[in-house]
């Protein structure tokens, strides 16, 4: 258990937020946040019909995930909680705790028509997470910390395989991607208190020192997906 689940449980369980209450442990200075990568966009393109498509994503802390999707043009909602397991065992205590299968993920809405699965793909990979790290991002280690994508269906499920082995050949990455493509068994939403966490405690130490830059990346490598304001559930 990291110390940012330590210190959450007891703020939730006190009903403060604040960010006063919250340190880093002196482990945490041992890692960088993650860098942006120039990386090209998947070659195969997801089917896609309607006004309205779902991704989701497990890349870390859901904090920074969702944060990152928010604030990208054609997202409709990005929503942090629990994929991997029962929904009986959806909690954040349970989850951090390690005794689920569950990942922190982020359920994504866009529309198709402003921007598509793989542009997507190609921003987690680019500026949300490090996918050769092992069952950790940041200063957060153990399985639920994982890096996934999680298709909804068989398309998606094609192009997600099919990136992963175009990024291992183009070689920006000098370590083996791990980031594994996982079989959808529900989304369950994580607590409110969980939800649009960037948004609302932007001075939060967490968020200044492991996500903001997440975002800030996001605006310089793909200005023409950046929105400023970001969306809110």
């Amino acid at each position: 258990m990291t110390y940012r689940t330590r210190t959450l449980s007891a703020l939730a369980a006190l009903g403060l937020m604040g960010v006063a209450a919250f340190t880093f442990d002196s482990g945490a200075a041992a890692f960088a946040a993650e860098e942006a990568k120039i990386i090209p966009a998947p070659k195969l393109k997801a089917v896609e019909t309607g006004k309205q498509s779902v991704a989701i994503f497990a890349g870390g802390c859901f904090w920074g995930v969702e944060g990152v999707f928010s604030h990208i043009k054609g997202v409709k909602s990005a929503v942090s909680g629990y994929h991997g397991d029962a929904k009986g065992t959806a909690t954040y205590d349970k989850v951090s705790g390690g005794a689920t299968r569950h990942a922190e993920s982020v359920r994504v809405v866009y529309d198709p028509a402003q921007v598509s699965y793989g542009q997507l793909l190609q921003v987690y990979f680019s500026v949300v997470a490090d996918p050769t790290l092992l069952n950790r991002q940041g200063p957060d280690t153990g399985r639920h910390y994982r890096t996934a994508l999680i298709p909804v269906d068989k398309s998606q499920a094609q192009v997600a395989r099919a990136y992963i082995v175009e990024l291992e050949k183009s070689g920006a990455w000098n370590k083996r991607i791990v980031t594994a493509v996982e079989p959808y068994k529900g989304f369950y939403p994580a607590e409110t208190y969980h939800q649009d966490f960037m948004f609302k405690n932007p001075d939060h130490p967490y968020i200044q020192r492991w996500d903001a830059v997440k975002v800030a990346n996001l605006k310089r490598v793909f200005p023409a997906l950046y929105s400023a304001k970001p969306v809110r559930g």
